[in-house]
């Protein structure tokens, strides 16, 4: 599949229906182990996409690529640094509602707030313009850091003019903007702290992904509401820094396997699945004692390449696990990156 547009594809992962997500993607270039790697491109483009806000039949909301289509966590949405994005925004539901992005450019009337009138009545259409540069030197010769990294959106007025009920409803979702040779990921997934939960769910339901061993990894993690906690990985590690890998053998980042975390906040990494420790149901979780005990946790389910997974039985064995997303009460999802 050709990753240089924006594709609107359908992501199969398990046995559940999977999310859409919107991408710039790279030809494979040669790493020097011989293997194929895929790199992201210089950015640049000017991209257009329409994304609605809809309620959903439980009581929560969510954002979407189409009509009936909103999830929780919303779209992924990837950039290269330099890409423009226009998106146009369809109100659905019978309150103003909004669109907010943490981490990019944006020029006051895209800021998606009520206080500045960029907020969208119910019926209601309005184009966000979310722009993206890479670094280099300002006139004065101080540096300006590029937008790469991994960041999130989320709306600003439902419930409170901070968008407090929207958000707790299930009205965010990721971005990741990317810089030029960034090494992309086989699938990305997104982990949400919402207040006590995890994307949403109830307690002790928190999302399952699925790898195979060898297969390179992308997790997003963000949180919102009211507490901090910390995400803790079982059985992987990744570099504290803009990619999550290190660049060499001299790269300082210290590597990790637990980050503290606050509301707002939005970091992002990659792992090369069962690197080391083999297939396996490795758990993760808020450390935070308490959160985990009352249900902060899933499961990265590391497959062996014949498609098992040692010690592992499934709670319910009518119960897919997958890396893709069923709209309504927070569920897993997963974007696949095509070869």
């Amino acid at each position: 599949m050709d990753r240089r547009g924006f594709n609107r594809r359908v992501l199969l992962g398990g046995a559940a229906a999977a999310a859409t997500s919107l991408s710039l993607a790279a030809a494979p270039e040669a790493s020097g182990a011989g293997e194929a790697v895929r790199t992201a491109p210089a950015g640049g483009e000017v991209k257009r996409v329409r994304l609605y806000a809809e309620r959903l039949a439980d009581g929560q909301m969510g954002y979407g690529l189409e009509r009936g289509e909103a999830t929780i966590p919303g779209p992924l949405i990837e950039l290269n640094e330099g890409d423009t994005l226009h998106i146009d925004f369809e109100n659905t539901m019978d309150v103003p509602v909004s669109l907010h992005v943490h981490g990019l450019d944006y020029e006051i009337s895209s800021d998606g707030t009520r206080q500045n009138g960029s907020d969208v009545e119910p019926g209601g259409t309005r184009t966000y313009t979310w722009r993206t540069h890479a670094p280099g030197r300002r006139k004065d010769g101080t540096w300006r850091a590029g937008s790469a990294g991994y960041w999130h959106y989320h709306d600003h007025v439902v419930g409170t003019e901070h968008g407090t009920g929207g958000i707790r409803k299930g009205l965010y979702g990721p971005v990741i903007v990317r810089r030029k040779g960034d090494i992309l990921p086989d699938r990305t997934h997104t982990i949400v702290f919402n207040d006590m939960t995890v994307n949403n769910r109830p307690p002790h339901t928190g999302p399952d992904f699925e790898a195979t061993v060898g297969d390179r990894v992308e997790f997003v993690m963000i949180t919102h509401g009211e507490y901090y906690h910390t995400f803790h990985l079982h059985g992987h590690r990744w570099a504290d820094n803009r990619t999550g890998m290190l660049t060499g053998p001299d790269d300082p980042s210290q590597v990790i396997d637990n980050k503290i975390v606050g509301p707002a906040d939005s970091f992002g990494f990659q792992v090369v699945a069962g690197e080391g420790v083999g297939a396996g149901a490795w758990m993760y979780h808020c450390h935070v004692q308490s959160h985990s005990d009352m249900g902060m946790v899933g499961l990265f389910l590391v497959r062996k390449p014949d498609g098992t997974i040692p010690g592992y039985e499934p709670h319910d064995p009518h119960e897919p696990h997958g890396s893709g997303t069923v709209r309504g009460s927070g569920p897993a999802t997963g974007h696949e990156h095509g070869h």
